[in-house]
């Protein structure tokens, strides 16, 4: 039997999974890494650690199947998007740390653009909005403050890449420089609509264009790893940045369906098909995936704080030893009080975008305690994303479009949070069989350019339901729990 390898690079470990030739999860390995906060707002990985847990978990998930190199048929790469690494191209060493897609110290250069007037001209290329969550002003930062990068970068002497990249220069041991159309497009320096580096972009963030990658489709062809790293050599075939892979592993190939992904943060996104839909709503348009040359776009709503509110209920206010103690907790919590936390801990995503406003929690009373504050953490998150869905119906609602969310990633897994959403949202919410899918998505792309695996209609007919949530609350209820949410946002941002 053959296999495919997908790596899973994400914002707090990595991962390794190898699918067997039916698509099915054959071994798992992970290794999870320290997150670096040098400043207030500051957010960095070193490089290093993300290759060789990389590389680590590589290794070890062949162990566990018990199968060599030549029984790999490709390799799949999905990655956290928008962390930022510059690197010698001679010695492939980097220029700085990694900075990470939460950063957020180039909040004084976006408002600097915006006031100039810019923000209009990025949206019209890019898609995105000016912030500090995107590559483009990192990279920016790292060849202001790195002494000398600017000119070794004018002379070509450097190269910038998202996670992607960086893994791909050392799994071919610097052969190959390349990303995909998924990941260039959250660079801030790519046009979506002409598929190629803005220079406009690059003029504008005074950024030499001969530090970018080549960009590819998802699934193309991405090199040979070096033979000494997993004892021969594999062919990397797929790359899409990790809500993209998300997005391909739930199959919503169609204009109109919609997934959402709840890690570290929450990313949900929409197929808009051919059409690159400009948001009204502060919304971003980006692409969903890009075969054979053609792009299919997305409009997406990004939360930065969805599983990273359990993380802080376990390690700042240690009400809760492991993730799994929040929804037995939350089922505990007083029905009659009505506890509101806004986990703006590094400002406030999609529609949002406010990079300065800061956490909030609204209706304490003497009672309140680890259960309603574990609730209303659950809950944080199905509010925002209705903040998302609504925002994404007001910009775009092709006719017959059904309202149905699929959704995936660690949160998922909780009945509890995944009720209240179908509640707030007042539609159903389908978590799929197979909750790996950024792994799964990455795999496919692999695999399908490989020929292990179906094209995309027959893969599509694979996706299986686990289980469907759906409403139980009343209208007035849903209405009443939103209007609160809206005003404690509200209060959060006049702050």
């Amino acid at each position: 039997m053959r296999y495919i390898l997908a790596i899973d690079q994400g914002t707090t470990s990595s991962r390794a999974i190898l699918f067997d030739g039916h698509m099915k999860v054959a071994a798992i390995a992970q290794q999870e890494f320290a997150q670096h906060y040098p400043a207030s707002g500051w957010v960095e990985h070193d490089p290093s650690d993300l290759w060789t847990s990389t590389a680590a978990t590589c290794r070890s998930v062949l162990e566990k199947a018990g199968i060599k190199a030549g029984d790999i048929a490709g390799i799949g790469i999905t990655n956290q998007r928008e962390t930022t690494l510059i690197w010698d191209r001679k010695t492939g060493k980097p220029i700085h740390t990694a900075i990470v897609w939460q950063d957020r110290r180039t909040a004084p250069l976006c408002q600097r653009l915006k006031a100039e007037g810019h923000e209009a001209a990025v949206t019209e290329r890019t898609g995105l909005l000016l912030d500090p969550y995107f590559s483009g002003t990192k990279v920016a930062w790292i060849l202001d403050n790195v002494p000398g990068a600017r000119a070794r970068a004018a002379a070509g002497e450097l190269a910038f890449g998202t996670v992607d990249s960086w893994l791909i220069w050392n799994l071919t041991g610097g052969a190959v420089h390349a990303t995909d159309a998924t990941n260039a497009a959250r660079t801030l320096l790519y046009d979506i609509r002409k598929g190629r580096w803005s220079r406009t972009m690059c003029e504008m963030l005074d950024i030499p264009e001969s530090l970018l990658p080549e960009v590819h489709d998802c699934a193309a062809d991405f090199g040979m790893t070096r033979a000494d790293l997993f004892g021969g050599e594999i062919p990397i075939l797929g790359v899409a940045g990790d809500q993209q892979a998300a997005t391909i592993g739930q199959a919503c190939f169609q204009p109109g369906m919609m997934k959402s992904t709840y890690g570290t943060g929450c990313f949900a996104l929409l197929n808009t098909g051919d059409t690159p839909v400009v948001s009204h709503n502060r919304l971003l348009t980006t692409i969903a995936y890009q075969l054979d040359g053609t792009p299919t776009y997305a409009l997406e709503g990004s939360i930065f704080i969805a599983g990273a509110v359990v993380q802080w209920l376990r390690d700042g206010l240690k009400i809760i030893r492991t993730a799994s103690e929040t929804q037995p907790l939350a089922e505990q919590a007083d029905p009659v009080q009505n506890v509101i936390l806004v986990p703006a801990f590094t400002g406030l995503g999609a529609p949002y975008w406010n990079p300065d406003c800061r956490g909030a929690v609204f209706g304490l009373t003497r009672n309140s305690g680890p259960a309603e504050m574990a609730k209303a953490a659950l809950q944080s998150v199905g509010f925002q994303t209705r903040d998302l869905l609504e925002a994404m119906q007001a910009d775009w609602q092709p006719q017959g479009a059904g309202r149905v969310l699929r959704v995936d990633g660690g949160m998922s897994a909780s009945g509890w949070a995944m009720q209240f959403l179908s509640d707030i949202i007042g539609a159903p919410v389908d978590r799929p069989a197979v909750l790996e899918t950024t792994a799964m998505g990455a795999a496919w792309l692999a695999g399908m350019r490989a020929g292990l695996y179906p094209g995309q209609e027959e893969f599509a007919r694979t996706w299986a339901l686990e289980r469907q949530f759906t409403p139980a609350m009343s209208e007035a209820a849903r209405a009443a729990a939103y209007a609160a949410w809206q005003r404690a946002v509200a209060a959060t941002l006049s702050v």
